[in-house]
């Protein structure tokens, strides 16, 4: 397997465990818990900055050009109208929980705690089907149709990547997050 392959699942593990976080809020609310503005606060944190930023920039940077360069049609359809799709509505729906918690945290009414369960809950599904999709195809498929010095290359740019990352603690930050929510919520 190559480092950038291996490197994504294990964040895409990581990030599983968030939505299983944000399905406990989730639950939390519905069962009568009160509603953790900074906790959902820091769950968006974690969602934009190592889901998204973090983990999709590496997806959208170094592997889906190649894979659409180089593997013509299938994987045009696969990462263009499909992974890069899902993103975006990842983000919508990201975009849409954070404007879900400004509207509770000026007034606190039941319509904007669905709109917060509505939000998290579909990010989370979301993503859990695009995970399963990225891990079982997407992955098996560049690994298997990329030459080895086009896995090489982004093999490169991913522990470059890495590397800058980890020197500004981003991802000790988002681990150390994620721990201290599955603490709470788990």
């Amino acid at each position: 397997m190559s480092y950038s392959i291996e490197l994504m699942k294990e964040e895409h593990h990581n990030i599983s465990r968030m939505l299983e976080v944000i399905r406990q809020a989730c639950i939390g609310i519905l069962e009568l818990s009160p509603v953790e503005v900074g906790d959902f606060r820091e769950m968006v944190d974690f969602i934009r900055n190592y889901a998204d930023k973090h983990h999709h920039g590496k997806e959208e940077k170094f592997l889906f050009p190649v894979m659409v360069q180089k593997l013509g049609r299938v994987a045009d359809n696969l990462v263009t109208h499909g992974m890069l799709v899902e993103h975006d509505l990842g983000r919508d729906h990201v975009m849409s929980l954070a404007t879900a918690l400004d509207d509770y945290e000026k007034d606190p009414k039941t319509e904007y705690k669905l709109d917060i369960l509505t939000e998290a809950m579909g990010y989370a599904r979301l993503l859990k089907r695009h995970v399963e999709k990225e891990n079982n195809v997407v992955y098996t498929f560049a690994e298997n149709q990329l030459a080895a010095e086009d896995l090489a290359a982004i093999d490169a740019k991913s522990r470059k990547f890495e590397e800058e990352e980890k020197a500004k603690g981003v991802q000790d930050h988002y681990l150390a997050m994620l721990e201290k929510m599955e603490k709470k919520y788990l």
